[in-house]
């Protein structure tokens, strides 16, 4: 089922084209990666996406509902946590609950409930110096979370993690992701990363941005630890490098 889509979205700056006629989509329960060099237009989707910048032309939607131009509709998390250092977790969690009007009582109650399913409790009354990179991530996917309609945008958000911490993490979201019924849309430039954790993989390339290629990725979830080995995982990172 369709829960997202963007419409022949074009955007310049400056009088440069920097996305040229973007359509894709997101169904419900995926996890869709957007993958492609630096300068392909990436970002400035997602901006357009979450409402924070207005195309030149096309349309975003939502459920249905045009949402162009719409910002707080659709949760957005950047490659850094942006946690912030003098609240504490419960806080900076809870943060869009409050900021969208619910008392702070409520919305550390509300947030509270959640922290064991992301692996996030006893943290509560920490602050973010005190957590390892991986549990902040969490905090700030948790954040992301709250502050969703069941569709979050990632951009990055794992890269800044050691390798080890980076595949620990990508377990734990496909687990998390099942759980909270969360639909994904990742910008990514790991090739590895997309295939792991993708339904689908849009190709952006070129500058103007354009989407040249749409790859299923088939393999059932949830994926075994072996699927990186597999001659399988090797033919999906064949085809994309030869579409890059």
């Amino acid at each position: 089922m369709e829960l997202l889509r963007t419409e022949n979205v074009v955007k310049e700056y400056g009088g440069q084209r920097i996305l040229d006629g973007i359509s894709i989509e997101l169904h419900h329960g995926e996890i869709v990666s957007l993958l492609g060099v630096s300068g392909a237009g990436k970002t400035t989707l997602f901006n357009i996406i979450s409402g924070l910048v207005v195309p030149e032309s096309g349309r975003v939607f939502l459920d249905g509902e045009d949402i162009t131009g719409s910002p707080g509709k659709i949760s957005y998390m950047l490659q850094k946590d942006l946690l912030l250092q003098h609240k504490k977790i419960i806080d900076n969690v809870s943060l869009p609950l409050v900021l969208g009007g619910m008392k702070k009582a409520e919305a550390r109650k509300k947030a509270d409930a959640l922290f064991a399913e992301f692996g996030l409790d006893g943290t509560q009354m920490r602050y973010p110096s005190q957590l390892s990179g991986g549990m902040r991530q969490r905090a700030a996917l948790l954040r992301t979370y709250m502050a969703s309609e069941g569709v979050a945008l990632l951009d990055e958000p794992f890269s800044a993690l050691d390798t080890l911490t980076k595949s620990s993490m990508h377990r734990w979201y496909l687990d998390i992701m099942n759980q909270i019924d969360l639909s994904t849309i990742f910008i990514t430039h790991d090739i590895d990363e997309a295939i792991l954790l993708s339904d689908r993989i849009y190709i952006l390339k070129g500058r103007p941005g354009r989407i040249t290629c749409e790859i299923p990725v088939t393999e059932p979830k949830p994926r075994s630890p072996e699927f990186n080995l597999s001659e399988s995982f090797l033919a999906y990172k064949r085809r994309i490098i030869s579409e890059l």
